[in-house]
């Protein structure tokens, strides 16, 4: 996660420096405890008046804009009806990828020092958006333990070459990847939550939504059901209001919304741990560490801060899951002089990083030649 505020301007350094450059795949010269020292301790302090206080703004600014679009959207001459939607279908879709990290914060036990608040704030957050809480906290918390290992690491597992499906050459031209691409962002989160595709791969068919699936354990199983419950009811209240309102009101209101926040949520992800210049490990390398540095930080311009700045300030995230968010700029600035050349930030802009990342990150292959054979590289020769 990241904090409120804005992201200081990358240092001249940071500028220059090539993003395309592999980051050390060796064992740090630092531990964890080093790290954590070198950040204030008060970053660490989480406050529930300040938590909630994002949360009401996110909301407020929710519903000011649903005020707007169906109070005042109907009475726009004709053609500026058709602009009117989209900019609303956009603005709102941000604002609510903001109300959806707030809950993803929630999970990692960040919003409050009480564990009840976090669930109940996140479980009414992400249910709203059509989430199963509890059933993502529990498969995100093992992602978290294992980022980076092709073994055991839980979303956007690379595959190796010999793993991949024989249709992946007829999609690696401009058309094929832009297809993929269209796939992933409007398909690939529900996918992922009913079929756990781009998941680790489990014996049997895995789903976030089946308490009796192979992803949780016999004592998580109820969480499962109070997640389910959870959707359940708000499928109900979109029913009813379908039913008042119409299909393609509610299209309009929250499904189009609905499906950006989506989108964001894969390509926020996918850039988090899609790059040229990361390594993976297989079991005979990974280790905790070396795999919670394997992700890089990205710049969205304006949107870090709609977003939470989530997306600039992942690293320390990964190191520290449990700091506020509202905290995780000041101390990304903290460890950067520790990282070194282990601390990765990529500023290419968003479109372009991910049509490179679909064209240069296809699969993962150890270096041809090289005595290590259990660091993996993205490659793209088909």
């Amino acid at each position: 996660m990241g904090a409120g505020g804005r992201m200081t301007s990358p240092s001249k350094h940071e500028e220059q420096k090539n993003p395309l450059r592999r980051v050390p795949h060796t064992k740090p010269p630092f531990t964890l405890s080093q790290i954590k020292k070198s950040i204030p301790p008060h970053c660490f302090q989480r406050s529930l008046i300040r938590s909630f206080s994002y949360v009401v703004y996110d909301l407020s600014l929710a519903f000011l804009f649903y005020y707007i679009a169906t109070s005042y959207f109907h009475i726009l001459p004709h053609p500026l009806s058709y602009f009117a939607w989209p900019i609303y279908w956009a603005v709102q879709g941000c604002i609510l990828t903001g109300v959806w990290v707030i809950a993803h914060e929630c999970g990692h036990h960040a919003f409050s020092d009480y564990q009840w608040v976090d669930d109940t704030v996140g479980l009414i957050l992400h249910s709203a958006l059509m989430v199963p809480f509890f059933s993502w906290k529990i498969s995100h918390r093992r992602h978290h333990s294992n980022t980076g290992s092709l073994d055991r690491d839980e979303v956007f597992v690379p595959k190796p070459k010999s793993q991949m499906p024989w249709y992946s050459k007829y999609l690696n031209n401009p058309i094929g990847r832009a297809f993929t691409l269209l796939v992933t962002l409007t398909l690939g989160w529900p996918l992922y939550l009913a079929f756990n595709l781009s998941g680790r791969p489990y014996d049997r068919f895995a789903c976030h939504y089946d308490p009796y699936g192979p992803i949780y354990s016999d004592r998580e199983r109820l969480l499962i059901f109070i997640s389910d419950a959870g959707i359940f009811a708000t499928s109900f209240v979109l029913y009813r209001v379908a039913i008042a309102k119409g299909l393609a009101w509610l299209v309009c209101v929250y499904g189009m919304p609905l499906l950006i926040v989506n989108g964001f949520l894969v390509l926020i992800t996918y850039l988090q741990h899609t790059h040229p210049a990361l390594p993976h490990y297989d079991s005979s390398e990974w280790d905790w560490l070396r795999g919670a540095l394997a992700t890089v930080d990205r710049d969205y311009g304006v949107l870090n801060k709609v977003f939470h700045n989530i997306t600039d300030t992942h690293v320390a995230h990964h190191l520290f899951s449990t700091m506020p968010h509202y905290h995780a700029m000041e101390a990304t600035k903290a460890i950067k002089p520790i990282l070194g050349e282990y601390y990765q930030f990529d500023g290419t802009s968003v479109f372009k990083a991910m049509w490179r990342e679909a064209k240069e990150c296809l699969y993962v292959e150890p270096d041809e030649g090289a005595a290590n054979k259990g660091v993996f590289w993205y490659q793209n020769k088909l």
